[in-house]
């Protein structure tokens, strides 16, 4: 190549910077100058030294998979670089995608739980016919939504890994017992089912016009304390019980309460995920990992509009109004109260004010900032709900620590 071609290749080259310590990585971007004047001569000397920052480059972009780069015409070599800086991810970005993976993994834990027992191929029929009181579906649901996570956690670490970063992996916490009843397997879980305080307020905040992240808070559409969401043994609750409608009898009320508690319980995680990954992405800094955040969160806002619906039927009639006789957790028939905010097929989220007071009210997902819907938000969600009761202290430094960095996370704009 002559000393004119390297020249012409210098204007339309950038050079990178790739800096990369552990899973942290960072890239600094600079263009070459072009001589100020369009009829000026390089000299010599600089003709060589330039063609010597060619070389290193072709080297470098060999090593990405572009080779023969430094031969492309200007316009395809620009979109190459641009692709590639869109997969760059920095230390925020991994940040990001390490909690995301361990949200996912106690998500797949749950989840996998509700599928043992009330899944489409789950092994206790009278919690199978209990759920189907709220939708005759709700058993394929659950296995569908059990499918779902355990994709995001596998994509998500597998990503990591191939970013050259550490994935996630939570199996030393796998130490909290398992249902005794029929269907559940004997081994060790991240999360609790067995005794739960189901945060119901999002059933009011999306139908109200509200927004938690201008300060409105919601009430309790049903106050669930100390209810398990799964059923605990075949003593209080046997696997061939009936499951009519209204139910009668002491074991079929306690089932079909404990299956009240799960379709509350689904759309109280999902709804979570969905304010979780809204947050997220407005701290992704490579468009890549936007993109991974934004497929997912997708998912988890589609989840918790099913979930919505289903709960709904738990507080109407004809189910509505069952009280377990054994803790006194009560299901009311909500649309007996009037008003939209008790309304069970108000599934969509009302219009409501968003960013500022002063601008007209919008239908979304809310709420979207850290203090509300961030990393640590989810986890001391999770950690009021019981979800972690019996966990180590490690388990929580660790997730707290995840959860930390992530929310610590900043988009970087080059």
């Amino acid at each position: 190549m002559t000393d004119d071609g390297a020249g012409r290749i210098l204007t339309q080259i950038k050079t990178t910077d790739f800096d990369r310590e552990g899973c942290d990585m960072s890239r600094d971007t600079s263009k070459a100058n072009p001589s100020e004047a369009e009829g000026s001569e390089s000299t010599e000397d600089d003709v060589h030294a330039h063609w010597e920052r060619v070389v290193g480059r072709r080297s470098f972009l060999k090593g990405v998979g572009l080779v023969g780069a430094a031969a492309l015409p200007g316009s395809a070599l620009f979109t190459s670089e641009a692709l590639a800086r869109s997969s760059r991810i920095t230390g925020g970005d991994i940040a990001i995608l390490r909690f995301l993976a361990a949200a996912e993994e106690i998500e797949t834990d749950l989840w996998t739980q509700y599928n043992e027992l009330g899944g489409v191929n789950g092994g206790n029929q009278a919690y199978m016919a209990a759920l189907s009181n709220l939708d005759s579906d709700m058993p394929q649901y659950i296995a569908d939504n059990t499918d779902d996570e355990i994709s995001h956690a596998a994509f998500l670490n597998a990503y990591l890994r191939s970013k050259g970063a550490k994935p996630v992996n939570l199996n030393e916490f796998r130490t909290l017992p398992s249902s005794k009843a029929t269907g559940a397997r004997d081994k060790g879980r991240l999360t609790n089912l067995q005794s739960l305080d189901v945060d119901t307020s999002w059933y009011v905040r999306y139908r109200s016009t509200k927004n938690p992240d201008l300060g409105a808070s919601f009430p309790q559409a049903v106050t669930i304390r100390r209810e398990p969401a799964i059923p605990l043994n075949d003593t209080e609750t046997p696997p061939g019980l009936p499951a009519p409608v209204p139910p009668v009898g002491a074991q079929e009320t306690r089932m079909q309460a404990i299956a009240n508690t799960a379709g509350f319980h689904f759309a109280f995680i999902e709804q979570g995920g969905s304010s979780l990954y809204s947050v997220m992405a407005l701290k992704a800094s490579s468009l890549e990992v936007l993109r991974i955040i934004v497929s997912i969160g997708g998912v988890e806002t589609n989840h918790f509009s099913l979930w919505h619906d289903k709960a709904g039927n738990a507080v109407a009639q004809p189910l509505a109004g069952v009280t377990d006789p054994q803790t006194g957790v009560t299901f009311p028939d909500l649309n007996a109260k009037g008003g939209e905010l008790n309304q069970t097929n108000l599934i969509l989220p009302e219009p409501s004010e968003f960013l500022h007071r002063s601008l007209p009210d919008c239908s979304i997902v809310r709420p979207t900032l850290d203090r509300n819907g961030g990393a640590v938000a989810a986890i001391d969600g999770f950690t009021a709900d019981r979800l972690f009761e019996g966990q180590s202290p490690k388990f929580f430094r660790t997730v707290r620590q995840l959860a930390r960095e992530a929310d610590a996370a900043e988009r970087q704009l080059h």
